[in-house]
């Protein structure tokens, strides 16, 4: 198939983009390079069925092809704070392109939505048919309210169109090619300590995580994308939860740092807890996910490791 990847060379993009030109298909992978990098995407660029636009998806273009996974769009707080417009026109006018290519060219079209869109839940752990509970003028909204209008976009495109559409809602998600300065838990975490900085934990470090492996991600991703007759939306996430400190403790212990835990203010609409509830996600496309979060820290350490000298 000729499947389109748009936002492909971020983090989670890269890694799907490699997965599957893997199973033997043809990937347009799409990107501004506002916050992805070239560097996760550099040894696919020799492989002839790869091809690389860069372009920003709140403009329109015209492709062929067959599948289209939209993942572009900044996706840690200090990445789409930055430039709020531009994150919310790239959840709002980028999707409206993006279903609009899949309608001329009647390609399946995946969005990748997110945990944010419960917000601060009052339901837990959290389930598909969950409203969520989202400020709409604060500061996280533009990514939180921009990803919900992007879900209301693919339904209504569906409904209306016909066009045939999957949704899968991202809970946190880590691995090899994160960003060192994307300001996310585990980055942080791992960043400072393996420079023996201190880690940073925000109120009393109580508010729970649940972290999924990326290869566990993308095997979810593309097996939605594959599932006939399940528009979604379907949860992708572990359901493993642990307290951010306990969480900080971990990387200590792994890292070998002689990092200290320092306590800080909570920011403004920080989700207190975060749990996928996954049973859809087990049912309808037989997924869990199968690395464990000492094994998958592992190789994220030794990922960031060789980007920041130890101690520096």
């Amino acid at each position: 198939m000729r499947i389109l990847v748009t936002g492909g060379a971020g983090f989670i993009g890269s890694h799907l983009c490699e997965r599957l030109l893997a199973e033997g298909n043809e990937v347009i992978c799409l990107d501004n390079f506002f916050t992805g990098s070239k560097q996760n995407i550099e040894k696919l660029c020799d492989d002839h069925r790869f091809e690389l636009i860069r372009h920003d998806i709140t403009e329109s273009i015209l492709l062929e092809v067959d599948r289209i996974y939209n993942l572009a769009c900044p996706a840690s707080p200090i990445h789409y704070q930055y430039n709020p417009v531009k994150t919310i026109k790239t959840s709002v006018m980028g999707t409206i392109n993006m279903l609009g290519l899949a309608k001329r060219v009647r390609a399946r079209i995946l969005q990748a939505s997110t945990s944010e869109v419960y917000g601060d839940p009052q339901v837990h752990p959290q389930r598909e048919e969950y409203w969520g509970n989202v400020n709409p003028i604060g500061i996280r909204s533009c990514y939180d309210e921009g990803k919900r209008v992007a879900e209301t976009l693919m339904m209504d495109y569906h409904r209306q169109n016909g066009v045939d559409i999957r949704i899968i809602r991202i809970f946190n998600t880590y691995g090899p090619r994160m960003a060192v300065n994307d300001g996310r838990v585990v980055s942080n975490f791992i960043v400072q300590a393996l420079k023996g900085e201190d880690i940073t934990v925000y109120g009393e470090g109580k508010q729970t995580r649940s972290f999924c492996y990326v290869d566990d991600l993308v095997d979810g991703m593309i097996r939605m994308m594959e599932c006939d007759g399940f528009t979604g939306p379907v949860n992708l996430g572990n359901s493993a939860e642990t307290t951010i400190v306990d969480f900080a403790r971990w990387i200590i212990r792994l890292t070998g740092s002689s990092s200290k835990v320092v306590y800080k203010e909570l920011p403004a609409d920080d989700p207190k807890q975060r749990q996928p509830d996954i049973s859809l996600a087990q049912e309808k496309l037989d997924w869990r996910p199968k690395v464990d979060v000492e094994t998958g820290l592992k190789k994220t350490i030794d990922y960031f490791s060789s980007l920041i000298p130890k101690g520096h």
